[in-house]
């Protein structure tokens, strides 16, 4: 079972990910999940903080030009 400190580093990864398809012009999940051959289910999981994988993770990064370093930012 994940501890309380994980799921809270789960929710800041999906926020940013929201953070980013939001900033990128996206005000719909499934709109972005279209335009960029996803799922909209992996979507919503992922900026639920649930589901993701590092590989993911690596293509969330690449859509949006930036590093998974960069993706990560202030998540503790």
């Amino acid at each position: 079972m994940a501890s309380n400190q994980e799921k809270q580093r789960h929710k800041a990864i999906g926020k940013r990910i929201k953070e980013l398809r939001i900033n990128a012009g996206y005000t719909s999940y499934s709109k972005f999940a279209i335009d960029h051959n996803l799922e909209n289910k992996s979507v919503w999981r992922w900026e639920e903080g649930l589901n993701y994988t590092i590989d993911s993770l690596f293509m969330i990064a690449d859509i949006h030009n930036m590093t998974v370093s960069e993706l990560l930012i202030d998540i503790e």
